[in-house]
């Protein structure tokens, strides 16, 4: 976390302009970056920044800025005096299947940026409801994974086409060894968690390293939500944060090797196939419309790939 968000407060460490704190981490710094690479291209483009942030915690997806139902009044056949109402559960539809190529999470908030210090206090919000607890090895040790998306969509002022992208942060809490951490009752659940989320996440990467037609995103909601972030069309950035203690020098080969797998990775620029049945369909009512004696579309049709 301190990699990523580091030692300035978190939702104030970038001012309107995109500047940044000398103590800024990662995400400050990639936030800044994006908007100012945007903010060159306005008098070619049009441009909405959507963000959303989620937790995977013991297993489960957690939209992290979506505010917790309240409590109602008891009625009759309940059996508490207060009782919460159900939040509608997130699905996720993975990347190969969107049609827009992109991880699709339905029901879930979605919050619009217009500048880097709007997306930081959206972050500083979800960052404020991520689950942690104390251990014998880290004071405020990250009981979940941390998956930040901003979304950014693109329109050419001439000529009215549109493009997407995305940027996904991602902070992995760590593997841990129970001996050493001392976690016991939910904490050790969760370490538990933690551990077999990063089992399926290495799957992942053995599959993409390895030249497997199957790759098994699916085995985890954590795979899943990053199947457009690894593999396909993505640029994927990872860093690993080991300890200079001896005492952990196995916990830290082993991250090594794990980072060196990674770097194995090689990704090829496809279009999914749910944006390329969207653009053959686009194609063929255009054809079919100039078979009628329509006029042509102004706009230039995407070309498949």
């Amino acid at each position: 976390s301190f990699t990523m968000i580091g030692a300035a407060d978190i939702g104030n460490c970038l001012n309107e302009n995109g500047e940044f704190d000398s103590l800024a981490g990662i995400t400050p710094r990639a936030v800044s970056e994006l908007f100012r690479l945007l903010n060159e291209r306005t008098a070619q483009v049009e441009y909405v920044v959507e963000v959303q942030m989620f937790q995977l915690y013991r297993d489960g997806l957690e939209d992290l800025l979506k505010d917790k139902p309240e409590k109602r009044k008891k009625k009759k056949g309940d059996e508490d005096e207060d009782v919460k109402e159900k939040s509608p559960g997130l699905k996720i539809t993975l990347a190969e299947h969107s049609p827009t190529g992109l991880v699709f999470i339905e029901g879930a908030e979605v919050l619009t940026a217009t500048t880097p210090g709007d997306v930081m206090k959206i972050f500083a919000k979800g960052s404020s409801r991520r689950t942690t607890a104390s251990t014998q090895m880290n004071a405020e040790s990250s009981r979940s994974h941390l998956v930040c998306s901003l979304v950014v969509k693109l329109t050419n002022r001439r000529s009215g086409i549109q493009s997407i992208g995305k940027l996904t942060l991602v902070d992995l809490a760590g593997s841990e060894r129970v001996d050493k951490s001392g976690a016991v009752g939910d904490v050790l659940k969760e370490a538990q968690s933690i551990n077999k989320s990063l089992s399926a996440l290495g799957d992942v990467i053995s599959a993409l390293t390895t030249g497997q037609q199957h790759i098994p995103y699916r085995n985890h909601p954590l795979t899943m939500l990053m199947s457009d972030s690894i593999g396909g069309n993505a640029k994927t950035l990872m860093f690993v944060n080991t300890s200079p203690a001896d005492y952990n020098s196995a916990e830290s080969n082993s991250s090594l090797a794990f980072a060196s797998r990674c770097k194995d990775v090689t990704n090829q620029v496809v279009n999914a196939p749910g944006v390329q049945a969207a653009q053959v369909n686009a194609l063929k009512k255009e054809l079919a419309k100039l078979k009628k004696g329509g006029p042509p579309t102004d706009s230039k049709l995407p070309r498949p790939t």
